[in-house]
């Protein structure tokens, strides 16, 4: 028999530590100090030079958290390591006020980079987000994406090229079924497709578009990474631009965001251009599928596509972050980045993941893309739990009813019926 009936708390947020806390009888003021140090930490810091690594770690130790940082250095090299910072959120925070009272312009940077990590993990800079009419408050619950594929060789099977009245049909469904956003794109992204001309590209999402601006209430989406088809779907009455190539294939689409202040996604991305000219527009910025750490080269990029976009004058707050699955990844990447989906948290931005009857799923079920959908709901579940906000899906209806579970689950965003 279990005297004391011990048992190990699990949490994901401060809400739900506090009212483990508040069950103790804990006073006001308890609280306030004691949350702090109910958050376990890891900051993984880069490049980071012999002398203040080594402040970094005799810190860590004084405040009763560690650092750890390469052997070769802990010993004497005089060369840059990486370091990770070990602590409770309390530790943490004093460390962050210590780096600050010394001289070291470096100390004084570290110092600045952990809190903005910290704050943006825990997601406390994430304000709502206008697109089109209507708002989207992140953490709310999880908004659902449905895909609306103009194209005659889509992945999944699912391509509606040249059939406008079929298209819409399908898009006036999926608002029915749960659908907030519609991502219309008329390009193939799938292994092997080849590229298209504006012209073509056009000529099969305009149709469509015209036609949905005037039938669903929700915002649509254009799925292009080309800077003409942006504009003119926009003045046609889209609201969103999502860019599988993160800002980086043509050089004036984040212009045309800018211009026109509408959000968009930037999407990682380290597939294979399709051809010549596609390599010659990423302007040498083209990094090839070889990873040197997963997540921190996701993490790198696609703090280059903001910046990107910042450059050009797009509001920081209309910026949505895609950590592009099964775009230049192995299985075994994929996977491994939808376990570890919620390292985006720190890049400050809502997360959409878009794993729908992706060929990572396949190969982990061996089912073909219409027999998808349990694998689908699973990557949606877990994405839900890890941080995403919203999820691009083909099966509005099904992942809908996901999405408001794990939301229940979650978020404790309980909606009745």
């Amino acid at each position: 028999m279990r005297r004391f009936n011990a048992r190990i708390l699990e949490y994901s947020n401060a809400e739900e530590l506090k009212k483990e806390l508040e069950k103790v009888k804990v006073d006001w003021e308890g609280l306030q100090v004691m949350l702090p140090k109910g958050f376990f930490r890891a900051v993984k810091l880069e490049g980071v030079n012999y002398e203040a690594a080594h402040i970094l770690k005799q810190e860590m130790l004084r405040l009763g958290g560690e650092g750890a940082i390469s052997a070769a250095v802990y010993f004497g090299a005089a060369s840059p390591t990486d370091v990770i910072l070990m602590g409770t959120l309390a530790q943490l925070e004093a460390l962050i006020n210590s780096l600050r009272q010394f001289p070291d312009d470096t100390l004084k940077a570290v110092a600045q980079e952990v809190e903005e990590a910290l704050k943006n993990y825990q997601r406390e800079n994430l304000k709502p987000m206008q697109i089109g009419k209507k708002t989207f408050v992140w953490g709310e619950r999880t908004y659902i994406m449905g895909i609306i594929n103009v194209t005659p060789d889509s992945f999944s099977g699912d391509g509606l090229a040249g059939n406008v009245e079929e298209a819409v049909a399908q898009a006036i469904r999926f608002v029915e079924e749960g659908a907030d956003i519609l991502d219309i794109g008329g390009e193939s992204t799938r292994p092997g497709s080849q590229p298209i001309s504006e012209e073509e590209e056009l000529s099969r999402v305009m149709p469509v578009l015209r036609r949905l601006v005037k039938e669903v209430d929700v915002p649509i989406s254009i799925d292009t990474y080309k800077a003409r088809v942006a504009r003119e779907a926009i003045e046609a009455g889209a609201s969103m631009v999502n860019d599988v190539w993160g800002l980086r294939m043509d050089p004036d689409m984040a212009k045309v965001v800018a211009e026109y202040n509408v959000p968009v996604v930037v999407m990682h991305n380290r597939s294979h251009p399709k051809n010549a000219v596609q390599e010659a527009r990423l302007g040498g910025r083209y990094v090839g599928v070889e990873y040197q750490d997963l997540m921190a080269d996701i993490v790198r990029e696609l703090e280059y596509s903001i910046g990107i976009a910042l450059d050009a004058g797009v509001d920081f707050e209309k910026i949505i972050v895609d950590p592009g699955i099964g775009f230049g990844k192995t299985v075994e990447q994929n996977l491994e980045i939808l376990r570890r989906l919620g390292e985006l948290k720190v890049l400050g931005r809502p997360i959409l993941l878009g794993t729908s009857r992706k060929s990572v799923i396949g190969y982990v079920l061996n089912l073909p893309p219409n027999e998808r959908v349990e694998g689908t709901a699973a990557t949606v579940a877990l994405g839900i739990a890890a941080g995403a906000d919203i999820v691009r899906v083909h099966d509005v209806k099904a992942m809908a009813r996901v999405a408001k579970m794990a939301d229940a689950i979650v978020r404790g965003a309980f909606r009745e019926g």
